[in-house]
């Protein structure tokens, strides 16, 4: 039995208690048509456990969803004949998400469209901060 949250929208999707437009779906995903689309044929993978965001994610799902943005991707391009695509995943409000219930995103792109999924990017050369940040991740983030 998969784990899930009663008041969480996406767990009531992946019920069957709201409709949705469902692209594809085995025994640990269900991918949608999102109803918010950044572009044509947007799509959203939702998987069936319930997790808030990656930090949440079991690692089986982890693993799967990736496999699952790869089948989406190249449905998109062969179907809508897309020129590429962005997979996306948000955790946190800071970072864009809304609905806390870990979802991936595989946006097609177009030539000239009007998606804009981009950041600015800052000086990451070998200064003493980045040094700093280095040391710190070798120390706390390999425990």
């Amino acid at each position: 039995m998969k784990h899930t949250d009663k008041d969480c929208i996406f767990c009531k999707i992946i019920a069957g208690d709201i409709p949705s437009r469902t692209v594809y779906e085995d025994d640990d995903f269900k991918a949608i048509l999102d109803v918010a689309p950044a572009s044509r044929g947007h799509v959203i993978i939702l998987p069936k456990n319930h997790a808030k965001d990656i930090t949440e994610l079991a690692d089986e799902d982890t693993k799967g969803i990736f496999a699952v943005a790869k089948k989406i991707a190249a449905m998109q391009m062969d179907v809508l004949g897309c020129d590429g695509v962005n997979v996306l995943q948000n955790n946190g409000e800071a970072a864009g998400q809304t609905v806390f219930h870990l979802h991936m995103h595989v946006i097609p792109r177009y030539k000239n469209d009007t998606v804009n999924v981009t950041w600015k990017p800052q000086d990451g050369s070998d200064n003493d901060e980045v040094l700093e940040l280095y040391k710190k991740y070798m120390q706390d983030g390999n425990k």
